[in-house]
């Protein structure tokens, strides 16, 4: 009897093989496409989401992005000096051609498209990265899915927010790296160049990656090819590379006069890390040990424990699994600027991140945390590779905690926009300027610096506002207030605020009453006798 049923078994299994074979076939060859589609369809869907429960703007920040791209192309003083110095500008130049609608500007998705498109490369590179390390399809899949079904991620691809369009370059800057240490093709070269020129002018941790990329091309060229070639390696990368750090250095001369202002100027991270410090809210300046323990604190509490471990673990793998050529080894550590640079910055007194508890007691800029994402998915693909008897383990453990953390809204990206430093409920004063300006004449004076959020979200014509980026008009009204501005919105003895530092003490001010006072800002309106002496409509044409 079973030597009757052997027959018909073998030519079942073997149909059953021939079928499977189809399938990896078919998705080796088209996995690239399906995983673009899925995470596209992913990615406007939780956009929706966030979108209709109204979060999607939460973050102050966001709202001053989009912000700083309305400026460009609307208000009294449109145009490219509107960019500013504080914040790198790509992200703000990809708005242009967007920004200009108001529906685009108020929903945020001319911000949030791009950190939706970031979203979508950022998984099509973890896939191709595990591809290159020689990583199985299944495996390959299951980086993807720990860095998509993350819900930090999620959350802050459907916002106007940077950190997306950063992971992105940066790992698309890691990936051609480590394609050049394993082919030493010049074109893999100039790839990794110029994503990394990318990253350096979306956020600093860029700058951070193109020192750190150098080192690693640096040592193997050297290593392999000496001295010389070396030289020219170095030239090549370094020229492409480095080109949006030295446009970023002009810009900051010819605007403001002085090379070195977005680092040193009044609106600075230094500035207002300065204030931080003087308040005795920077504790980690000074202290390795506590600007690693909370910047590792804030990388879990985005990636989730057990995810965090998978990494860890994977890491350790990757580094003893001697299949590895070193220099692939060696390329993989570009992976790690994000943790290294977070670290350090946090050591020098050049950023600040609260962890609720822990340091301060409220969450701020506890998102950085995320950028290790892209990371701790590669390594986690590559442990499920290798760990091949335990895999479905590690997945079936993976798919339970990432259900129960996006089932309960467990994201602390949320968390920080809703409750923490991150986020202003401004909702009173630009609400009350909503109210009672749209329909009268006249212009309102602020400071963008201090008031962003209020300016976005009083759905007002940018037009309307005078602030620090309006030429002759902040000039004007700054020194004489009653001739140009019919409100003015400030916090009342607080010289950080520049419109109270610079209108308190003038004549004009003795003019207006306060109509109205709120956590995050007072609200002052020109008495009536003095409207006949007001400017109500723009006066000085195209400024320089």
């Amino acid at each position: 009897m079973n030597t009757l049923k052997t027959p018909s078994f073998t030519i079942t299994f073997s149909i059953q093989n021939h079928w499977i074979d189809q399938i990896r076939n078919f998705l080796e060859k088209y996995a690239v496409l399906l995983i673009a589609i899925v995470l596209s369809l992913v990615a406007i869907g939780v956009f929706t989401h966030f979108y209709e429960s109204g979060l999607g703007l939460a973050y102050n920040d966001a709202r001053s992005h989009l912000d700083i791209g309305r400026r460009v192309v609307e208000g009294l003083k449109p145009g490219l000096a509107q960019l500013g110095s504080v914040w790198l500008p790509l992200p703000h130049i990809l708005m242009i051609p967007t920004v200009w609608n108001d529906f685009m500007w108020h929903s945020g998705l001319s911000g949030a498209i791009q950190s939706m498109v970031s979203f979508v490369a950022t998984g099509v590179l973890i896939y191709q990265f595990l591809k290159k390390l020689g990583v199985g399809l299944l495996a390959r899949f299951f980086g993807v899915l720990v860095f998509v079904t993350n819900l930090n991620i999620l959350y802050l691809q459907s916002t106007a927010m940077t950190e997306l369009l950063l992971i992105a370059t940066m790992t698309a800057g890691a990936y051609y790296v480590l394609v050049w240490h394993k082919e030493e093709k010049i074109l893999h070269l100039i790839k990794a160049a110029f994503f990394i020129m990318l990253a350096s002018l979306v956020r600093y941790d860029g700058w951070f990656l193109l020192f750190l990329a150098s080192v690693l091309i640096g040592f193997t060229a050297l290593r392999k090819r000496g001295y010389k070639t070396t030289e020219g390696i170095l030239i090549l990368f370094g020229t492409l590379a480095g080109l949006g750090i030295a446009l970023w250095f002009l810009w900051n001369l010819l605007i403001f006069k002085d090379p070195l202002y977005f680092a040193f100027g009044p609106y600075s991270a230094q500035a207002q890390q300065l204030q931080l410090e003087e308040a005795g809210n920077l504790p980690t300046k000074g202290n390795l040990l506590l600007s690693t323990i909370i910047y590792l604190y804030a990388l879990v509490y985005n990636s989730y424990a057990f995810t965090a471990i998978l990494g860890l673990a994977g890491a350790v793998v990757f580094w003893v699994d001697k299949r590895i050529k070193p220099d692939v080894r060696i390329a993989s550590l570009a992976l790690m600027a994000p943790l290294l640079f977070n670290i350090l910055a946090l050591f020098l007194g050049h950023s600040v991140l609260f962890i609720q508890g822990i340091s301060g007691n409220t969450w701020f800029n506890v998102r950085y945390g995320m950028l290790m994402m892209p990371a701790i998915a590669i390594f986690a693909g590559f442990l499920v590779d290798r760990l091949r008897s335990l895999r479905w383990v590690l997945i079936g453990l993976f798919t339970f905690v990432t259900f129960f953390a996006v089932a309960n809204a467990d994201a602390v990206t949320i968390d920080d926009a809703r409750v923490g430093s991150s986020q202003k409920n401004v909702s009173e004063v630009s609400g009350w300027l909503q109210e009672n300006t749209a329909d009268k004449k006249g212009f309102i004076l602020i400071s963008a610096a201090s008031h962003d959020a209020i300016i976005f979200s009083s759905g007002l014509p940018m037009k309307r506002f005078i602030h620090e980026g309006t030429g002759k008009y902040w000039e004007s009204a700054t020194t004489t207030p009653d001739r140009w501005a019919r409100w003015i919105v400030m916090r009342t003895h607080d010289e950080n605020d520049e419109t109270f530092k610079l209108v308190n003490k003038t004549p004009g001010f003795s003019r207006y009453d306060l109509v109205d006072s709120y956590p995050f800002a007072d609200i002052y309106e020109l008495r009536p006798e003095y409207l006949n002496d007001l400017n109500t409509e723009p006066v000085f044409g195209k400024q320089k």
